[in-house]
């Protein structure tokens, strides 16, 4: 059996992070852990918020690593989006249970994941990789930035968080419509 590289370590250490990342914010002010924080009712956030970016921040470092010195396996391909679309849905579906973010956001976000993971499916049965696009990246770094300012909930910030959401979700509509107009033959091309 082979040991297992580290960027597939941070992947698999991203994806526990996910448990203690929801159960801080759905529970940590009132609910499970309450006792924990009383008195401090913003710290369980603030976890929470700490929890996320550094499950973000091995999104960048294991592609890094497996890139540079040839990590790269199936494995690696197939859990690191897989952990990603795991944290930002586990994310943007407890801040609809926060009430910070309207549902049909969160539809909007997730149905485009599922949406072109299945696309690249079919891609990959013929033979066809789809690599992501400009559009793709500027919306992921979008929807990380909206998540932690919702998370963080500073009434201060609320316009700025507005203006952030409204571009991640332009920019999720821009990257679904530029992957499947890209690649539109994929659907056409059967082994």
């Amino acid at each position: 059996m082979k040991k297992m590289n580290l960027p597939n370590k941070l992947t698999i250490f991203r994806m526990i992070l996910i448990v203690p990342f929801v159960l801080l914010l759905l529970g940590g002010n009132e609910g499970w852990f309450g006792t924990l924080f009383e008195g401090n009712g913003k710290a369980a956030d603030y976890i929470s918020l700490a929890i996320f970016i550094i499950a973000s921040l091995t999104d960048l470092i294991d592609g890094k690593i497996a890139r540079k010195y040839n990590l790269v396996t199936n494995f690696g391909k197939f859990m690191d989006p897989l952990a990603d679309k795991l944290l930002v849905s586990a994310a943007m579906i407890a801040l609809v249970e926060l009430n910070r973010i309207p549902a049909w956001i969160v539809i909007v976000i997730i149905s485009r994941e599922f949406i072109i993971s299945g696309f690249r499916l079919v891609a990959s049965d013929n033979d066809v990789v789809i690599a992501a696009s400009y559009w793709g990246k500027f919306k992921t770094v979008f929807q990380m930035v909206m998540v932690c300012l919702m998370i963080a909930a500073i009434p201060g910030l609320q316009m700025l968080t507005d203006v952030i959401m409204w571009i991640a979700v332009a920019l999720t509509i821009i990257s679904l419509m530029d992957y499947l107009l890209k690649n539109k033959d994929v659907m056409k091309e059967q082994k």
